[in-house]
């Protein structure tokens, strides 16, 4: 069964072999230690290379600003859609391992980082659990965020808040600048 992205899930028989609602999942990735671009196409791979996640596009890299603490190099960021059958809480699980897979470690709130991985939707699903909230309780907000989805998906709306375009219809962008350092899909 095949349907439109919007309207009914599609059934996708084929990746794990039972029937089961293929979602498409929106990630962002960002990195401002270390080789950035190289650890942030190390982690695109991890993630297209999971069984049950199907990529469907990158975005350009950005160089952002960074958000809630200044003093710190600015963030190469990019965002990655997939299409999924896997659970929110098992593609959050697969983000967190290829953190802690990358050494990243957690020292200060929105310190610097070698990765981040974070999980910004996952279909029209909403979650409000301590460790879990979906969609990304503050991607509304975070051009870092919004810049790279619209590059990928313009058409795309963020559950509960309506479409990329009208989010970033108000918001500053300024801090967020394309490179011209590209992450690929395997």
């Amino acid at each position: 069964m095949s349907m439109t992205r919007d309207t009914e899930p599609r059934i996708d028989v084929e990746t794990l072999g039972t029937m089961r609602a293929l979602r498409t999942v929106v990630f962002s990735l960002g990195a401002n230690l270390g080789d950035t671009i190289d650890t942030l196409q190390g982690a695109v791979d991890l993630i297209c290379e999971t069984p049950g996640a199907m990529p469907v596009g990158v975005s350009p890299v950005y160089l952002t600003t960074p958000v809630g603490k200044a003093d710190q190099p600015d963030f190469h960021n990019l965002v990655l859609v997939v299409e999924s059958t896997l659970e929110p809480r098992t593609l959050l699980e697969r983000g967190l391992a290829i953190e802690d897979g990358y050494g990243r470690e957690r020292l200060e709130v929105n310190g610097p980082r070698v990765i981040d991985v974070d999980l910004i939707q996952v279909g029209h699903q909403r979650i409000d659990e301590p460790d879990l909230k979906l969609p990304h309780p503050r991607a509304f907000e975070r051009a870092f965020v919004l810049v790279p989805w619209a590059d990928v998906e313009p058409d795309a709306e963020l559950e509960g808040r309506g479409p990329i375009a009208d989010l970033l219809s108000g918001m500053d962008t300024s801090g967020v600048r394309k490179v011209g350092q590209e992450v690929t899909l395997s």
